[in-house]
C-alpha cells in the first residue's frame, strides 16, 4: 500500500468512526429529548407556583427564626405614616407637633439576627383578619399599641369609629370593607383590682384579687377572634395581692408577715390568672391570644417624678443594655406562662403566642416623647414610658403580622433567610 492511499485509508477510517460517534450522540439526545422537554416544564411550573403562592415547603428554619433576636439598622425608607397623614393619631403621641425636631430616630428597622422581618402590610393584614374581632386588651400601653396600628391600617382604608368613653380608655373601630372591628379593652392588672381610697384621697395603693377577673374585658371575649394582652406597669407601685380571705402577698410594701412579691411574680400571678381563664372560656371561640411583652421606660437622672427624662436620638446599641436586667427578668417570667398555657391550651384546639418587645425596644431610649407630649396634667414631667408615633412601636406591628401569618401557615414571601 502506497503512503498516498495508506494516509487517505486512516483518514477515512478516523471519519466513519467519528460518523459513527455523531449518530450514537444524536441517538442519546433523540432518546432524552422528551425527558428533558417534560422536566423543563416541571421546572417552570414549580417557579411558578412559587412566585405566585406562599411556598407550602418553607424551610423550617425560616419558620423557627427568632425575629425577636437581632439590632436595629439603618434604614432611609422611614416611616410609613407621618404624624399629619394620620387623622387618628392622638395629641400626646404627636411628638413633632409639640416640638421634638431630630427626626433621624426614625430611619432604623429591626433586623433579626436569622432572616428579614417583612414590612408591616396593611392591605394584607386586613384580609388576614376580614370579618374578625381583635381586641388589645391591657393598659396605656396597650392604646399606644393599637393606635400604632390603627394609624397604619388606615393607609388602606379609612376606619369608623364605633364607640369611645368619656376617658378615651375604652375605644371600638370597624373597617367595612373588610367587616373587621378593632377595640381596646382598658385593663390595668387584667384581674379585678381597687385603689385605696384615705379620707376621700387616692393613696397610690391597690388591692388585687386572683380570684377574680377585671370584668372590663372579660364578657367580651367570647366575641373576639384575635386578643392581644399586655400589661405591667401598673405593678410599680404598691399592689396587694389576695386569693379569696388570703394575703399572698405584696409588692413594694415590706410590712412585717406580709411576703413580699417582685413586680415579676405579681405579674406572672395575674397573667396565669387571666390565661387560664381563657383556656377555661367554653363558649370562646377564639382563633389565638397573643400576649405582648413588658414595654421598658427609659428614664435617666431620676424618676418620672424626680426630673427623669429621655432626651437620646439615636438607639442604643446591644452591647449598652443589661441582659441581666428586671425587664428582662420580667419578660421571661411572661413568656414561660404562655408556654405554659399555649401546652395547656392545646387539649382544648386553644392557641398562644408571643409578641415579645423587650429586647429591640430596651435599645430605643430614643423613641419616647419626653417633653414633648404637651399633657396638661403633668406640665414638666417627661413621658419615658410611652412612644411617640410615629416611632419606634411601629415594629410591634411587624412583629404581630408576622407572628398571626406564622399562625395561619402563611409565611411572608420577604421572610428569606440569609
Amino acid at each position: 500500500m502506497n503512503k498516498y492511499f495508506s494516509s487517505h485509508f486512516h483518514q477515512d477510517k478516523v471519519i466513519v468512526h467519528s460518523n459513527k460517534r455523531d449518530q450514537r450522540c444524536l441517538n442519546i439526545v433523540g432518546r432524552l429529548a422528551p425527558v428533558l422537554l417534560l422536566s423543563s416544564i416541571a421546572a417552570t411550573t414549580i417557579f411558578s407556583f412559587y412566585l405566585i403562592f406562599p411556598n407550602p415547603f418553607t424551610d423550617h428554619a425560616i419558620l423557627n427564626c427568632d425575629l425577636f433576636e437581632g439590632m436595629w439598622i439603618r434604614d432611609l425608607e422611614g416611616s410609613r405614616y407621618t404624624n399629619s397623614s394620620c387623622v387618628t393619631l392622638p395629641e400626646s403621641k404627636n411628638c413633632f407637633k409639640h416640638g421634638r425636631r431630630d427626626k433621624g430616630y426614625l430611619n432604623w428597622r429591626w433586623k433579626p439576627e436569622g432572616c428579614d422581618l417583612p414590612r408591616f402590610d396593611p392591605k394584607n393584614f386586613l384580609e388576614m383578619v376580614r370579618g374578625n374581632k381583635m381586641a388589645f386588651i391591657g393598659d396605656s400601653v396597650a392604646k399606644n399599641h393599637m393606635d400604632s396600628l390603627l394609624c397604619l391600617l388606615s393607609l388602606e382604608e379609612m376606619p369608623k369609629e364605633i364607640y369611645r368613653d368619656s376617658e378615651d380608655r375604652n375605644m371600638i373601630w370597624h373597617f367595612p370593607d373588610h367587616d373587621f372591628t378593632f377595640m381596646i379593652l382598658w385593663s390595668k392588672f387584667l384581674v379585678a383590682g381597687e385603689e385605696r381610697v384615705i379620707n376621700g384621697t387616692s393613696s397610690g395603693t391597690y388591692d388585687l384579687h386572683l380570684d377574680k377577673m377585671d370584668t372590663n374585658w372579660t364578657p367580651n371575649l367570647p366575641t373576639i377572634d384575635y386578643a392581644i394582652i399586655s400589661g405591667a406597669h401598673w405593678f410599680f407601685r404598691p399592689v396587694y395581692v389576695h386569693e379569696g380571705d388570703k394575703l399572698v402577698g405584696c409588692v413594694f410594701c415590706n410590712e412585717p408577715n406580709v411576703t413580699n412579691l417582685s413586680v415579676g411574680a405579681a405579674v406572672g400571678m395575674t397573667l396565669r390568672v387571666a390565661l387560664d381563664y381563657i383556656n377555661g372560656c367554653r363558649e370562646c371561640k377564639g382563633k389565638a391570644t397573643i400576649v405582648r411583652t413588658f414595654s421598658p421606660a427609659h428614664f435617666e437622672n431620676g424618676s418620672w417624678n424626680t426630673g427623669g427624662s429621655c432626651n437620646r436620638t439615636s438607639p442604643l446599641g446591644k452591647h449598652e443594655i443589661n441582659i441581666r436586667g428586671s425587664e428582662l427578668e420580667l419578660r421571661n417570667i411572661q413568656v414561660e406562662e404562655v408556654k405554659r398555657a399555649n401546652k395547656a391550651g392545646e387539649k382544648h384546639g386553644k392557641s398562644f403566642r408571643i409578641v415579645d418587645v423587650t429586647r429591640a425596644m430596651l435599645m430605643r431610649a430614643d423613641g419616647h416623647p419626653g417633653v414633648f407630649w404637651d399633657n396638661k396634667y403633668m406640665k414638666g414631667y417627661s413621658d419615658c414610658v410611652h412612644w411617640c408615633l410615629p416611632g419606634p412601636i411601629d415594629v410591634w406591628n411587624d412583629f404581630l403580622m408576622a407572628i398571626l401569618e406564622r399562625q395561619t401557615g402563611i409565611v411572608s414571601q420577604n421572610m428569606s433567610r440569609i
